[in-house]
């Protein structure tokens, strides 16, 4: 590895590499892990909770579930659901019978679902019972053969799952009517697989234990394929970022972000389970009071989210009402957390939220702020262990510190590549590189920080402004509560700046911000166009989707 001018800057207690070899495979990791920490708290939602003991005995009947129906190492399993038990319970299963997982986003529309399912060549899928008629659409033009269906309720135990499935079917009117051949229950699943046993398979690091598919921020969603060995190094790589900061008895982590979601996937359960976390699982994290309710119910020591999220808690009074003492880590990810959202939450919380970076193709995460107090606010901070981040310009020429150009990454989590896509593959690694597309630059410490990405960056003749800095500035204004600037066509400088805006304060008016503009940014960076929105698009993580607002 090339010089790495970070290390330095690695607090006390953290390696400069960890051994991606550890587990020659996932399932020996979970071995370990179920023997390790048995009867300790593993998963709780809803109130109900499950130890390391009952996932392990679960997730073996599912494993054997899956086989008994012909299903074979290699195959594809989609996951499909929303924050709930059955969700570890079936992951650990499918990777434990040798399956590449599919995570699925449950809200996605019958076209979505069939162009993943198809491109993906899944054959099983274990889905929850609210998205099914969706999956009766084109559940024939796809080539699944096994079909477990799961209510909200089910694993909650019979009164409350009884009543849960009462209010979400009935009252609520979440469960669309579907019909769907020789399907099976989850439950029906794991009684069923008492009777078998997982057979026994030859597994290899290097085999694929996920096809993630991109967030298709940018465009069309792509698989991408990554191994047991990208997922366990990524795993070690935030445990050890992690590690030092949690005590042995404190190690609650509040889930709200989706698991099937690469940064929940890996940040929240896989390197938490390494550590023994209890994870209390919030099932929808848009009603922000069952996330207020549960800080209110656990002593939270961890907790993740991305800056919509942080920012909709903040501005939520029951929020304001919680203990934090517990709260020793905040990790905010998967879009720019805003400055000052950064600082209303170290303020109101006392715990300081350290902004990381990854993607789906590095598994994801790429950079991390130390947790010590020593991270800087307004960058990614600094690459974790064993991997190497530079800048490159447009003719791919590696510039010195602070120098804008691309973040390009090398490191044991880069993924395999994308599936049955060698030509997308070829564009994004090179020369064992990954190409992220997200402009940044590099300080003398070795902290990153990133002004935009490619894909969105505006040109206003002939000048680069990047859509970051215009809504870190207008995140700022006190009546603002959620900001997105796109560049939109104009005749006489090609593109001009405009910006939609969720009002915190009704009074609000367009030449206010014009003029709060004006006062902190050059001219041709002011917005041109102002729109009022009453909400903003975004994708299931709470990422500001621009490519919609275009």
């Amino acid at each position: 590895m090339e010089n790495r001018p970070w290390l330095s800057k690695y607090p006390t207690g953290i390696a400069a590499n960890i051994n991606p070899d550890l587990y020659s495979s996932i399932v020996d990791f979970f071995n370990e892990i179920f023997e390790k920490h048995t009867n300790q708290n593993a998963f709780t939602c809803m109130g109900k909770t499950f130890t390391y003991k009952q996932i392990d005995k679960y997730s073996m009947q599912f494993g054997a579930y899956l086989h008994s129906r012909g299903l074979e190492p290699g195959d594809r399993i989609a996951l499909m659901m929303p924050n709930i038990l059955q969700y570890p319970i079936a992951l650990i299963g499918a990777m434990r019978a040798g399956l590449i997982v599919v995570n699925t986003n449950p809200l996605y529309t019958p076209r979505e679902m069939k162009q993943q399912f198809i491109d993906s060549g899944v054959k099983a899928i274990l889905i929850a019972e609210n998205f099914a008629a969706n999956l009766e659409k084109v559940i024939g033009e796809t080539s699944i053969k096994t079909i477990i269906t799961t209510s909200i309720g089910e694993m909650l135990g019979m009164i409350k799952g009884r009543m849960v499935n009462l209010v979400v079917r009935k009252f609520k009117g979440m469960v669309p009517a579907y019909k769907l051949p020789n399907t099976v229950t989850f439950k029906e699943a794991l009684d069923q697989g008492k009777s078998f046993q997982i057979k026994s398979f030859e597994c290899n690091a290097e085999d694929v234990l996920l096809h993630q598919y991109t967030g298709g921020t940018t465009g069309v969603s792509k698989g991408a394929m990554l191994t047991h060995r990208n997922i366990i190094a990524n795993m070690l790589q935030i445990k050890a970022t992690l590690e030092p900061y949690l005590d042995d008895d404190n190690r609650t982590i509040l889930t709200a972000l989706p698991l099937y979601h690469i940064f929940a996937f890996t940040v929240n359960m896989l390197a938490c389970m390494s550590v023994g976390s209890h994870n209390i699982l919030v099932t929808n994290a848009r009603d922000l009071d069952s996330v207020v309710k549960e800080f209110k119910n656990h002593p939270i020591n961890l907790f993740t989210g991305v800056n919509t999220l942080f920012n909709a808690l903040l501005n939520n009074e029951g929020f304001k009402e919680v203990d934090f003492s517990p709260l020793k880590i905040t990790v905010g990810g998967g879009m720019a957390v805003q400055k000052v959202v950064a600082e209303k939450w170290k303020a109101l919380t006392n715990c300081e939220l350290c902004e990381g970076y990854g993607m789906t193709e590095s598994s994801p995460v790429v950079t991390f702020n130390p947790i010590d107090g020593t991270g800087k606010v307004g960058t990614i901070g600094i690459p974790v262990p064993s991997t190497s981040v530079r800048i490159v310009d447009d003719n791919g020429h590696v510039v010195g510190a602070n120098v804008i150009g691309e973040i390009q990454v090398q490191g044991p989590q880069v993924m395999k590549g994308y599936y049955n896509n060698i030509e997308e593959t070829e564009n994004t690694i090179k020369d064992g590189w990954l190409c992220t597309g997200d402009i940044g630059e590099m300080d003398t410490d070795g902290f990153f920080k990133i002004v935009d990405r490619k894909k969105d960056m505006i040109l206003v003749s002939g000048f680069n402004v990047f859509p970051n800095e215009i809504e870190n500035v207008i995140a700022s204004h006190p009546k603002v509560l959620e900001v997105a600037a796109i560049g939109v066509p104009s005749e006489k400088s090609g593109e001009m700046v405009k910006v939609c805006i969720v009002k915190k304060d009704k009074s609000l008016k367009e030449e206010e911000i014009i003029e709060y503009c004006k006062d902190q940014l050059t001219g041709y960076k002011v917005p041109k166009v102002v729109e009022f929105r009453d909400e903003l698009p975004k994708t299931n993580v709470g990422k500001i989707l621009r490519r919609a607002l275009k």
